[in-house]
Parts: structure tokens; sequence; C-alpha cells
């Protein structure tokens, strides 16, 4: 797998939850801007519930140069919620959206889940609402969706989402390279050839880790987890690891033509640029 276009980077944050959360994102995000981020993405909470927070995430990236990427989930939400959010992007001159189904906050019943129910329904409603307005990134799951009955109809799932009108996607973190590259093989076996980016999550404790991947369905080798429990509450250790584990992953991407990388910063700027580094770029 091989390419000529040069990588381009993006960095993903939360919402902050408070004003010190906020100054430290700012801080933060200010010291990653040596990464020279093609855009930036801002999550949004299970159910739309930092909608607000999304939006003034986004204005404060959009303020420090950065072009923002709002994702939108349609769990939980209504045809016209949807259709108000997106003119709200568009009048704030949003170009980009990162589409998802969402999850489903706890405590509300299947009756709350909102008038779409997958991701490519929702590109889908993008589409007809707004035209080419927006540059549309699905997320994509190169060692399937946690949900998936199995990988074949997972990978129909992903095609489906392309051919409604996605330009581009995201992964979900991994920790195994050949998983990808077999992924990005089986989709363009089906004729799509849309840049899928690898998703990166750097490794800085144990617990978090193992809970993040058991919820999304992402395989932490089982070297790295007996290397991590190890070293238990060594939390300098176990980042020096992750950072070795995590920039060889992305030593091994990029020399193999990827498109770029999308790096799951957890508005913790250190642990993302101790990668950065290591590549030494």
């Amino acid at each position: 797998m091989t390419s000529q276009v040069t990588p381009a980077f993006s960095l993903e944050f939360f919402p902050p939850r408070d004003a010190a959360a906020q100054q430290r994102l700012v801080d933060g995000a200010k010291q990653m801007l040596v990464i020279e981020p093609h855009y930036v993405s801002v999550t949004f909470g299970a159910g739309g519930s930092t909608r607000d927070g999304t939006l003034d995430t986004v204005r404060t990236m959009r303020g420090l140069g950065c072009d923002a990427a709002p994702h939108l989930s349609c769990i939980g939400s209504s045809r016209d919620d949807l259709k108000a959010l997106l003119q709200r992007y568009r009048d704030e001159g949003v170009r980009r959206i990162v589409a998802l189904r969402g999850d489903m906050p706890s405590g509300m019943g299947a009756s709350a889940a909102g008038a779409l129910h997958h991701a490519s329904d929702l590109v889908e409603f993008i589409r007809q609402e707004t035209g080419d307005w927006f540059h549309i990134e699905v997320a994509a799951y190169p060692e399937m969706h946690p949900q998936a009955s199995g990988p074949e109809k997972d990978l129909a799932h992903f095609v489906h989402k392309v051919r409604a009108g996605a330009n581009s996607a995201i992964t979900q973190y991994f920790f195994n390279a050949d998983a990808y590259f077999d992924f990005v093989d089986r989709v363009q076996a089906k004729g799509v050839n849309i840049p899928i980016v690898p998703g990166i999550m750097p490794i800085t404790n144990y617990t978090q880790l193992m809970r993040f991947s058991e919820m999304c369905g992402a395989e932490v080798p089982r070297w790295i987890r007996l290397r991590l429990a190890e070293m238990g509450d060594d939390k300098e250790s176990i980042r020096a690891f992750g950072a070795d584990v995590v920039t060889s992953l992305c030593e091994t991407l990029l020399d193999n033509g990827v498109p770029g990388l999308h790096f799951y910063t957890l508005n913790n700027a250190e642990a993302t640029l101790s990668i950065w580094r290591g590549l030494g770029r």
C-alpha cells in the first residue's frame, strides 16, 4: 500500500466541562499547533449532551486558526434538531463535519433514539439538506464495530455510508497495523477509494485504555496488556512504553503510505506531542 500524497495530520478534542478545563484545553491546543493539523474535530456527547459545548469548542479552535469539524450524532435528535444544528454550523462558516450514529445516553429508552437510526441515514440527511457544503467524515472500524454481526456485514455498512455521500473516514483506534491494511484492501475491493485515516490513541493509563477498548471493540494485543499490567501504577513507565508502542505503529503506517493520522488527544497535549516528537516530523 503506497501513496505519493503528503499525509495530513488531525487532532480530536472534547468540550471542557468547566473554566479550568477550558484553559487547559486552550493551552494544550496551542502547544499542539506545532503539528500543523489539517483540521481538528470536536466530539459530541451521547444524545447531544454537549451540543452547545461542541459549538463553543469549535469556535475556540477556529479562533486559534484551526479548521474545526464538529462531530454530529443522530441518536436522540429529531430531523428538525439536526436541520437547525446544520444551519448553525453553516452560519458559522463550518465546512467539515464528522457524521456518526452516536451513543444512547444511559437511562434513555429505544423510543428516544431519534428520527435517524444509522450513520448512513445521517450522511444522506446532511447531503439532502446542505448539498455539497460540508466535507463529511465518517467512522471506520478495521477490527469491526462492536455491535456488528460479522465482518462482511460491517464492511457493507461502511460501504453504504460512503455511497450515501461521505468524503473520507477516520478509523477507530487499533494497535495492529495489519488490521487497518486488510480493511482498506477489502474496502477498495468493493470499489470504494475514499481516504481512510488511521485513528491513533496515545497510551497513558492502563485502566482507562482497557475500559475504552472494551466499549469500542478495539483489540489491545496480549503483549501490550501484559507489559502495561506489570507496570502497575508507574505512570512514567506506562507513558514511556506507550509512546514507544504508538510511535512505532505510526511509523509503520506512514511508511506504507496512509493518507494521514488522526490523534485522539483526550485533551492531553504531552501524550500526543511525545508521539509526534518520536516521529521526527
